[in-house]
């Protein structure tokens, strides 16, 4: 049982973790080069995200994660207008994620954090095309944007997750650091 301390200090070091994650999405998503119509650019700011996600799920961390990237996906974005629908994008995006990972939190493995960083980053990018040509009008078809922007970057989510994660979950144990 921990002391009152111990959860305080914990919930400092889940915090300051989060806040990397989100801060390391940002460098990257602002790194990455926009491509396509409308400077469009594959969304690693979502991977770290997910991270977090897998790392803390509770709620509080998933409303925090949520509005912060998506705040933090809406500055640096490279699409005109962006910056309402990266912050819709992210925080449905985040529960949406949330939702599905409680449901096979059970059956847990690298195959299953690397399906959901998939099926999220579908979800996220058809949220944010979605409510980028209501906001926006954005230009172009959604179904080319879908196909040559969200599924790759689905793919390199993926890809990512399955090569970070087990780096990232072997430094949280021999930091200590317990996580769901």
């Amino acid at each position: 049982m921990r002391t009152a301390e111990e959860r305080r200090e914990m919930r400092t070091k889940e915090l300051v973790i989060m806040a990397l994650f989100v801060g390391i999405g940002a460098a990257l998503h602002t790194l990455i080069p926009g491509i396509g119509a409308g400077g469009m650019k594959p969304d690693f700011s979502l991977l770290m995200m997910f991270l977090a996600i897998i790392l803390f799920p509770d709620k509080k961390n998933v409303i925090l994660l949520g509005l912060a990237t998506g705040i933090i996906s809406g500055l640096t974005t490279g699409v005109p207008g962006g910056f309402f629908p990266n912050i819709i994008d992210k925080f449905i995006s985040a529960f949406a994620f949330y939702g599905l990972f409680l449901l096979v939190k059970k059956n847990r493995s690298i195959i299953s954090n690397a399906v959901l960083t998939a099926i999220g980053t579908i979800i996220s990018g058809t949220i944010f095309l979605a409510s980028a040509f209501l906001i926006i009008g954005l230009d172009g078809a959604f179904m080319l944007m879908f196909t040559s922007i969200v599924l790759p970057t689905a793919l390199l989510n993926t890809i990512a997750i399955i090569i970070v994660y087990p780096i990232v979950a072997k430094i949280m144990e021999r930091s200590k650091m317990t996580f769901a």
